[in-house]
């Protein structure tokens, strides 16, 4: 009976793999080697063969996380952070999650612009990365995150920071009392914390100036 299967299952692996006859394990083997040739697009097309005609292969889930991983290359955030989310909902036990919850820190943290930018992209970062080290706090992908979580702070304060000095100068103190307050209660160690509360000083004496008597 088992040799019967192995037949069958020989037989579906060449009926499913197309002209070609490509199995499986070498549509594996030659996504990674396309991978590892810096030909993402390549890598991407068998993979993503691998994951359509043989879905409960053992190869599959490599198919599902190198293709995230071939986007990411690609700089196609949005499509690689698609992909590993899915990952990980997939999978959530997988032993790569933390590498997956790392990756997906990581296309927000690549897409981090100056800090008078928007800062969605430091935001999320922070966030995932923050995660990552609350779920795995042991992993050497958390202890990678850290690494990258001083820049991620580092350019929402700047940032919080010159749109409180915006604010102050057009005379705006009480959203400019805002911003500088938010540095002293969110980011007290950033190393913004005593220009912060030099404003605060002097937006709460402008507004106390403003003020009716």
């Amino acid at each position: 009976m088992l040799t019967g299967c192995t037949w069958l299952q020989q037989r579906l692996d060449k009926f499913l793999g197309g002209e070609e006859g490509d199995t499986a394990q070498e549509l594996a083997w030659d996504g990674m080697d396309a991978y590892e040739n810096g030909k993402y697009a390549a890598a991407i097309e068998k993979f993503q063969k691998l994951k359509d005609y043989y879905p409960f292969s053992k190869y599959a889930i490599l198919a599902e996380l190198k293709i995230a991983d071939a986007h990411y290359q690609r700089e196609e955030y949005e499509e690689a952070i698609f992909e590993y989310e899915n990952f990980e909902r997939l999978h959530p036990r997988n032993e790569a999650i933390p590498y997956v919850i790392y990756q997906i820190g990581m296309c927000y943290y690549d897409q981090i612009g100056t800090p008078d930018r928007d800062q969605t992209s430091a935001r999320k970062a922070l966030e995932t990365f923050q995660r990552l080290i609350k779920q795995f706090p042991q992993d050497q992908y958390s202890r990678r995150s850290e690494e990258k979580i001083s820049k991620c702070l580092k350019s929402i304060v700047v940032n919080t920071y010159g749109v409180g000095l915006f604010y102050y100068k057009t005379k705006h103190f009480k959203a400019a009392l805002q911003r500088f307050t938010s540095i002293i209660s969110d980011y007290p160690d950033v190393g913004y914390h005593q220009q912060a509360l030099e404003y605060i000083a002097k937006c709460e004496a402008s507004i106390a100036k403003e003020a009716p008597q």
